[in-house]
This record gives C-alpha cells, structure tokens and sequence, in this order.
C-alpha cells in the first residue's frame, strides 16, 4: 500500500459526508416545506370557519341552529373516517370526553348565532381574543405568575376589544359580539382542556361525536320556542356551506394542523395564529364587501399586537 493511500480514503471520506450531508438538507428542507404546507392549510381552514358561516348566515341561507348541526355532524363523519384507522379498527368511540364536548359545542352554537348579527372580522377578533385571554386567564389560575410584559400584552389585548366594541358610528352588534365573546371562552376551555392529549386527532373526533346528540337537542329546542317548524330552514347552498366548513374547515383543518404541530414549537403555533382573524377579517372585505373602517383596523392591531407580546413574556 503506497503512502498517499491513507490521503486517498480521506478525501473518499469528505466526499461521503458532504453527500450525506447535502441529502440531510434537502430531506430537511422537505419536512420543512411539508410543515409550512400544512400550517398554512390549516390557518386557511380556520379562517374560513368564519367567512363560511357569515356568508351562509348573512343571507339566510340557512338558520343558526341547522348550520350548526349540519357542520358539527359533517365534522364528526369526516374526524371519525381520518381517526378509525388509528385505532386499529376499534369499533369503541374515539377518544374524547364529554366535558371537552360540551366545551365545543358551547363555542359551536354560540359562533353561528353570533354570525347572524356581526360581520366576519368583527366576530373573528371578538372570537380570538377572548380564546387568548381564556388560556391565559386559566394558566394564571392554575399557578402561573406572568411577568409584567404578559400583563402589559393582555392590558393591550383587551384594549383592542374595548375599541371594537365601544358604542359609536361602525360599532359592532352588542348582542352579535357578547355572544361571540361566550364563543371564545368556550373555546379557550376546549383546548385548555385538550392539552396533554396523547392522540389529538381521535380526542377530537371524539369529542366531535359526542356533540351530535346535543346538535340535535338544539334544533329541537329552537323549533319548540319558535313553535314554529319553519324557524328551521336550509336551502341546498346553505346546507353545503355548513358541510364545508364542518367537513373540511374544521375536520382537515384539525387534522393539518395536529400534523404541523408536530414542527412547531408552541410559541411559533401560537404566533401563527394570530393570522386567523386577520385572515378572516380580509376574507370578509374581499369576498363579502364588508367594510374595512378605521376602527376594525385599530382593533386588529392591537388585539393581535397585545396577544403577541403576552405570548412572548411567556416563552
């Protein structure tokens, strides 16, 4: 064996590891591309909760209480297909509670009425903000002690809400937006009390499951105080809105975005989503001809701003 030999390997050596290591890029580089796919589909999907209901509601397309059925049974079907599988063909009920059930069909029920009374973006920032402020609210309960940026991030936050809703020339629907308000507090419950799931994915199917039977104790409630059958009402546009926003706003937006957290620090998914309501408030101006005013404008960036710093005195 001459004496370059030990060289030679060397160098077939180096060319091995940047091989290797220009295959580890691009394969890191995929996963990355796959994660911010499936973040940006879900963050869509989330923000188009919001217009499908407005847009189906608005034009009463369908009633409240049918458009929420309508999307929490399309949900169940579509989470219990993707979750079944999982569960190694276990014919048992997915995972869940019905705690965790009453908690969203409290926000289910609650946003469809909203929606009848205030414009997407409104009711979109209404909904984010008492969301944020609900798990905030719940971890200081539990023991935390923020420091002083959380509590100037959520003085802020909610200063944005009170712009919102401030009586005046543009002012929201006060009914619209308190019940809105009840929505997002459900909401912070439900995934205060989600946390920690082992499978996200079959807890929520299963908690999308068990909110059927209370979908349908609703639609009678509201035909027996109307004393009226016809209180409820959908035309075939309504209805397929509501399936959307069940089946693929809601059933593939969990499923997306239980995938990309999997990539996501929590901060960075809490962060992104502050893009839902901005998402959805530029859906309702585009594609619904709601007004952009000065103070839908002054409330978004400041409720979005505040959460963002409560967020990062937290991380």
């Amino acid at each position: 064996m001459s004496d370059r030999d030990p060289v030679v390997l060397s160098e077939a050596e180096r060319e091995r590891g940047r091989v290797e290591g220009s295959e580890t890029e691009r394969e890191r580089g995929r996963v990355e591309g796959r994660i911010a796919l499936l973040t940006a589909a879900a963050l869509v999907g989330f923000a188009a909760n919001s217009v499908l209901c407005r847009l189906a509601l608005r034009g009463e397309e369908i009633d409240a209480a049918s458009y929420t059925a309508v999307r929490l049974v399309s949900g169940a079907v579509v989470l219990a297909a993707l979750a079944w599988p999982r569960s190694s063909g276990s014919r048992t009920m997915p995972r869940g509670s019905w705690g965790s059930a009453l908690a969203l069909f409290a926000y289910a029920a609650p946003f469809s009425f909203a929606y009848v009374r205030v414009h997407t973006g409104v009711g979109a920032l209404v909904l984010f903000g008492c969301v944020q402020t609900t798990m905030l609210a719940w971890a200081i309960a539990r023991g935390e002690r923020p420091r002083p940026i959380v509590w100037l991030g959520l003085a802020i936050a909610a200063g944005g809400l009170v712009v919102l809703a401030r009586p005046g020339g543009g002012a929201p629907d006060a009914l619209g937006a308190a019940v809105m308000a009840v929505a997002g507090v459900a909401w912070g419950v439900y995934s205060v009390r989600g946390k920690g799931a082992g499978d996200p994915l079959a807890a929520t199917a299963g908690n999308f499951v068990r909110t059927v039977p209370m979908a349908a104790v609703l639609v009678a409630v509201v035909a027996l105080v109307e004393h009226d059958a016809s209180a409820l009402h959908a035309s075939w546009r309504g209805a397929l809105l509501a399936t959307a926003s069940g089946a693929i706003a809601s059933g593939l937006g969990y499923t997306f975005w239980y995938a990309a957290l999997r990539g996501l620090t929590a901060t960075r998914a809490a962060v992104l989503q502050l893009l839902v309501p901005l998402l959805a408030a530029g859906a309702g101006v585009a594609l619904l001809d709601e007004s952009l005013t000065t103070r839908l404008v002054v409330a978004a960036a400041t409720i979005t701003g505040g959460v963002a710093l409560a967020i990062r005195g937290r991380s």
